[in-house]
């Protein structure tokens, strides 16, 4: 585990590492945001815990990767608006329109951070795992080389239907079943 802090915002973030990086192969990664929820509570709202724990458990079959744990609950507007954000969704809002009605852009995240932490770990190449081509072209953007985007489909339930199928038709999320 190697902490980092990002002196702009801050925010304290994770490396969780496994196995040796000096070999200049792609390395099996997940830059995952914060979800307290999901993560930690369990929340049949998201996919988020059951990404965080699929690719912990590809990781360790691969016997070497990385997972950065961004402090980004959320998508960037904190825990008390996204809970705030649920009653919007609870009252009919999805979660795009409940961010937006609560005065905030869909997806506030940024992966400043990856850079300067990859870089600290000896890590040039990456195979990502990721839904999100945003991500992959963020990363991109700060020079890593993502040279393979992994999907990471797993955690779709009743409660999440919505969900899901909103981060693909308004966030641009690539997943097989929506």
């Amino acid at each position: 585990m190697h902490g980092f802090e990002d002196r702009a915002t801050g925010k304290e973030h994770l490396a969780l590492t496994m196995g040796e990086f000096n070999t200049g192969e792609p390395v099996l990664a997940r830059v995952h945001s914060e979800c307290l929820t999901g993560d930690a509570l369990f929340s049949m709202r998201c996919d988020c815990g059951a990404q965080l724990q699929a690719a912990l458990k590809a990781i360790a079959e691969a016997g070497q990767g990385v997972l950065l744990y961004l402090r980004q609950e959320g998508r960037g507007i904190g825990l008390l608006n996204k809970v705030r954000a649920y009653h919007l969704q609870d009252a009919g809002a999805d979660t795009v329109e409940a961010n937006e009605q609560l005065g905030f852009a869909p997806d506030l995240r940024t992966y400043d951070m990856c850079s300067p932490m990859l870089n600290h770990l000896g890590i040039n190449k990456l195979r990502l795992m990721t839904n999100n081509p945003r991500k992959v072209e963020a990363l991109r953007q700060q020079d890593i080389d993502v040279v393979e985007r992994v999907p990471l489909q797993t955690g779709q339930n009743p409660h999440n239907e919505r969900y899901l199928s909103t981060k693909v038709w308004k966030l641009g999320h690539l997943y097989n079943n929506a």
